[in-house]
């Protein structure tokens, strides 16, 4: 590329986002590298810029984290080489890599491919895009396009709008349920077990054609919704997380424990004892917290013998820039509660029945609240984190905002999925019907400032309505495609 402009990070993600190459992206073997699924952007929590992506490299396929730097020295200038935080990456991407070098190391010893941006994309791409977003800060919600002119569009139209995102925006959800289930089903039947940095889905997976009898499994079922409660728990920066300590203590092993009458214990133990945020070296300073630790040391070692599975790391958690109330101290509390529930109590199995028997849709909606409320006990009713009492005593580990959005982003799509498996459409689309009528409080600032922008702000409470602003900021706003967007056509027209 000759000289390289004077560039921020901030572009070299947005090239990055778009995928805009000119050609295949290879590394030294000559092998292509096919980007699968880019990543969620990690805009606050420290660590790598892009989660959860994945790449095929041959014919594996990776999932992890991607790095992006504008120089290859950056990788351990920047001390990535010796953090943690890094071990999942996946792929290195920079701008400039004066010396071609097809690789960078992770603190574990583990070999990333590192890819130069210069090679697959053109000086006048840049060039754009740094004038694109000098006229424009796309993230910022403040500065959208229409914001002087979508008075001009009724509100029909905009309700009428936002609806289909928002339903769109529920498939896309129930789609990516359903992959996950059949990766889980595909992975039970050759006794791989998660999590691990890389495995090979086959060609067999990728050209399956899975039926219904294939998801007869409870278990299966089981470690799904348990994934994605843990995931939702985790809130935006710690998903990751708190999905991945869902694989590591999966349910398969949680069912090896005794039940008894602190089995809720046992299960608080193990996850943070895996977890990484407890540990048997631990020194407490105060005689609660050393009673805390000797009473989960006494659960975790009459559980420990039969755990074989990986350990997660403090430095994996993120506690920086989050309200006390959403430490992953607080939802792996939590998550221990609902676990009994999900592994003791049938609690698949007893939403399924209130959505079935329920013919009320506000009581049933009530209903699948109440289940996921979790109520404050034990020690860490007054501890936000491990040895450092709170100020106050903590009501709930789970309130009724963070509940509802459970029940949004997990309770109804698992079930239209799960209900749409096994061939009761009615209920699927009653599904549909508690979707279309919800009604939650939103901590939102998207939902929020758009609402505000389309002069909509008394709606955003209607579920399918804030769910599709949020849609709709992230497929048009934020990408400038207001002409692709009907609000924009008749705003800008």
């Amino acid at each position: 590329m000759g000289s390289e402009p004077k560039i921020q990070e901030s572009i070299l993600y947005e090239i990055w986002q778009k995928q805009n190459f000119n050609s295949p992206i290879k590394i030294d073997d000559n092998n292509d590298i096919v980007i699968i699924d880019k990543g969620n952007r990690n805009d606050n929590a420290p660590g790598p810029d892009f989660k959860n992506a994945r790449i095929r490299i041959g014919n594996l396929t990776y999932v992890g984290d991607v790095e992006i730097d504008i120089d290859y020295s950056d990788w351990k200038s920047h001390g990535h080489n010796i953090d943690n935080k890094y071990n999942s990456v996946i792929l290195h991407v920079t701008l400039i890599n004066k010396n071609r070098h097809s690789y960078v190391y992770t603190r574990n010893g583990r070999k990333v491919p590192s890819i130069c941006l210069s090679d697959i994309i053109h000086n006048e791409t840049i060039e754009k895009l740094i004038n694109s977003i000098k006229d424009v800060k796309n993230e910022t919600i403040g500065l959208l396009k229409c914001r002087e002119t979508n008075y001009l569009v009724p509100f029909d139209l905009k309700e009428k709008f936002l609806i289909q995102l928002g339903i769109d925006r529920f498939n896309k959800k129930c789609k990516r349920i359903y992959e996950r289930l059949k990766e889980l089903q595909f992975l039970r039947e050759l006794n791989i077990k998660e999590p691990v940095v890389t495995y090979e889905l086959t060609s067999q997976f990728h050209e399956r054609e899975f039926k219904h009898s294939d998801f007869a499994n409870k278990e299966v079922w089981q470690q799904l919704f348990y994934e994605l409660v843990f995931e939702a728990l985790g809130y935006s920066k710690n998903k990751v997380p708190m999905a991945t300590l869902a694989q590591y203590a999966d349910i398969e092993f949680l069912k090896k424990i005794e039940k008894d009458g602190v089995i809720i214990q046992k299960y608080e133990a193990t996850l943070f004892f895996v977890s990484g945020l407890i540990n048997s070296n631990s020194n407490p300073n105060n005689l609660e917290s050393k009673k805390y630790l000797e009473t989960i040391l006494l659960h975790w070692n009459s559980v420990k013998p039969f755990y074989d599975r990986k350990y997660m790391n403090e430095s994996q958690w993120h506690f920086f820039r989050l309200r006390p109330q959403n430490f992953p101290t607080i939802r792996i509390a939590a998550g221990a509660r609902i676990l009994n529930e999900i592994i003791n109590n049938d609690m698949i199995g007893v939403i399924a029945k209130k959505i079935a028997e329920i013919h009320n849709l506000k009581v049933l909606i009530n209903s699948l609240r109440s289940l996921f409320v979790i109520k404050s006990d034990g020690y860490w009713k007054n501890h936000y984190v491990f040895d450092q009492p709170a100020k106050g005593e903590i009501k709930y580990f789970v309130g009724a905002i963070r509940a509802d959005e459970i029940v949004i982003n997990v309770v109804l799509p698992y079930f239209a999925l799960y209900f749409e498996i096994f061939g009761n459409k009615d209920l699927s689309k009653k599904i549909m019907k508690i979707y279309s009528i919800y009604e939650q409080k939103s901590e939102n600032q998207i939902i929020t400032e758009i609402g505000t922008i389309l002069c909509m702000n008394e709606h955003i409470n209607r579920t399918i309505l804030s769910q599709g602003m949020i849609d709709l900021f992230r497929s048009f706003c934020s990408k400038s495609k207001c002409l692709e967007c009907e609000i924009g056509k008749i705003a800008f027209n």
